[in-house]
């Protein structure tokens, strides 16, 4: 097909000026962060109400096209790549916050608020309450992109990843038509906003969302503990789980991240530590004081060279920023990297640990960690100069290699930046034919043309 006619004909239905295909304009949509891979769209649409969505849905369905859906372009798994003869939708411009209602504790929101921007407009209702999940791209990620890939982030250990959250989606399905699952509850249907969440686009776009609201805490905690050790500092990590404690929070840092940490942010990290556990606890005051002697005394029990408490709102907040900028710190380190998202069983965390360090000398890529370790989610970052074609081939090889290890653990290929391009070819490894065979049904259900994010996620 030729996409001048489409073009015009989404230029008459959403104006102009949401419609761009000039080369010069549509280079910066070629990846999102997952930039090993990229691929040209043939034009950007941005619409501005679910309408606009469904309208540009009917039109492609008519051209024969697909629609690749994005909001931030945070994904680090290639789910917003563009694809062959593909239009992608810009969802960023669906930014306004239509409701928060603090008697139910809801919010009603567009695609394209930024996570943050939620966060924000609570704090200046002064609400008492918040949006729990927090991925570490929460000031540029949008809602729309935490339903796409179930996001997480530090707090999901206590409090849940997305879909524990959203109450209701409203969203365009494969044949153009507008449809609203939720938000009342019914416990004799079908859950299908939640079949919606964490489908990465390839069910339906989702135009509005439903959210809970989680009261605030009455107090929180928050402590590092310094290891010489990556090993004594997972092991920690099931100890306190085990004891029965439940923090808020409980990330690790590695040896490696820690430099490019210390050198952004000058947080004080000793240079040689061998990891840093960030632990939050939160709830009712009383109850805090024996959970932190208990965390202490597992700290020291694992040979903590020492564990300080945040004293004040601002090293708390300073500390939490070193670890929501660790990834980004890593341009210090190389001009490449690539992201993996596991997660093991958290007993298997030593094993993976020192796995992916034998994995990085097999084929001399250098890997530094970061971790939501508390549910078992590693994010091993693998650096690379991807102008040099054999060092991006060696990463990519190690980054499949550390997959498998997951797997072979009693693990998963993701934890919360879904599958995109990046993990696809281990969806067979994970799942039955069985399991897939059901995954195209509910696909082709939802999007019978298959024009919604084609070639991620499911298998062909």
């Amino acid at each position: 097909m030729t996409f001048p006619p489409l073009i015009q004909e989404l230029r008459r239905a959403l104006g102009g000026e949401n419609v761009i295909s000039a080369p010069s304009e549509l280079a910066v949509y070629d990846c999102d962060a997952f930039t090993a891979r990229r691929r040209r769209p043939e034009a950007v649409v941005f619409p501005r109400s679910g309408r606009d969505v469904a309208e540009t849905v009917r039109i492609a369905l008519r051209h024969g096209v697909s629609i690749v859906p994005r909001g931030a372009g945070t994904s680090l798994a290639g789910g917003c790549l563009p694809g062959e003869c593909s239009l992608l939708m810009m969802l960023s411009r669906m930014n306004r916050i239509l409701e928060i209602n603090l008697r139910d504790r809801t919010a009603v929101v567009e695609p394209g608020v930024l996570n943050l921007q939620l966060t924000t407009a609570l704090g200046r209702e002064k609400a008492g309450c918040h949006f729990a999940p927090d991925p570490s791209s929460q000031g540029a990620s949008t809602i729309g992109g935490n339903v796409a890939t179930n996001a997480g982030g530090p707090h999901t250990l206590k409090y849940g990843v997305t879909v524990n959250h959203v109450l209701g989606v409203e969203a365009v399905l494969g044949d153009g038509r507008i449809v609203q699952f939720g938000p009342v509850e019914d416990p004799a249907a079908f859950d299908l906003s939640g079949l919606m969440i964490g489908s990465e686009g390839t069910l339906g776009i989702v135009t509005k969302v439903w959210v809970r609201l989680t009261p605030d805490p009455q107090d929180h905690r928050a402590f590092r503990a310094i290891f010489d050790s990556l090993e004594d500092a997972s092991n920690t990590v099931t100890q306190i789980i085990a004891a029965g404690i439940v923090p808020a929070a409980l990330e690790l840092m590695d040896q490696g991240i820690l430099g490019a940490v210390e050198a952004a942010f000058a947080f004080g990290f000793p240079a040689d530590a061998g990891a840093v556990l960030v632990i939050e606890i939160d709830g009712l005051t009383v109850g805090l004081d024996p959970q932190e002697e208990q965390i202490v005394a597992l700290c020291k029990k694992n040979h903590a060279r020492e564990v300080l408490q945040a004293s004040t709102e601002r090293e708390r907040e300073l500390l939490w920023k070193c670890r929501k900028s660790a990834v980004g710190a890593t341009g210090r380190l190389s001009p490449s990297y690539i992201l993996e998202d596991g997660v093991v069983p958290r007993t298997q965390l030593p094993r993976i640990l020192g796995r992916i360090a034998e994995i990085g000398r097999k084929h001399q890529i250098r890997i530094v960690n970061v971790a939501h370790a508390g549910d078992g989610n590693v994010h091993p970052i693998l650096l690379y100069d991807e102008r040099d074609p054999e060092e991006f081939q060696r990463a990519m090889a190690a980054g499949r290699e550390v997959l498998d290890e997951c797997l072979a653990c009693g693990g998963s290929i993701t934890a919360e930046h879904g599958v995109g391009v990046q993990k696809l070819e281990f969806m067979p490894r994970q799942f039955t034919p069985a399991d897939l065979a059901a995954l195209r049904h509910v696909k082709t259900a939802f999007d019978p043309a298959g024009v919604l994010n084609p070639g991620k996620l499911i298998p062909s």
